[in-house]
């Protein structure tokens, strides 16, 4: 996965991709309609599991980012040590 490309567990139902920031943008406006109130139960249930899947969406960009830190750090570690040891 580059920097550029979402991890492929981010496509939405209808198959686009989102962004961490579109994820994050699309559920601060969902939380905004929910806590509006003026909604019917139905509407409200519906921007509920849609607020529950832009979450997921989000999570998943959050642990893909700090699956690369760690991978990151993990060979600044290793190259470290191999230059300590002489390598």
């Amino acid at each position: 996965m580059t920097d550029s490309q979402p991890p492929p567990e981010t496509a939405s139902a209808d198959g686009d991709a989102l962004s961490y920031e579109q994820a994050r943008d699309e559920m601060v406006e969902v939380v905004r309609r929910l806590e509006a109130g003026g909604t019917t139960l139905e509407e409200s249930l519906a921007l509920w599991e849609r607020g529950e899947q832009l979450a997921t969406i989000c999570q998943r960009w959050l642990d893909g980012a700090r699956a690369r830190l760690d991978a990151a750090t993990a060979a600044d570690d290793t190259t470290a040590a191999q230059r300590s040891d002489g390598g």
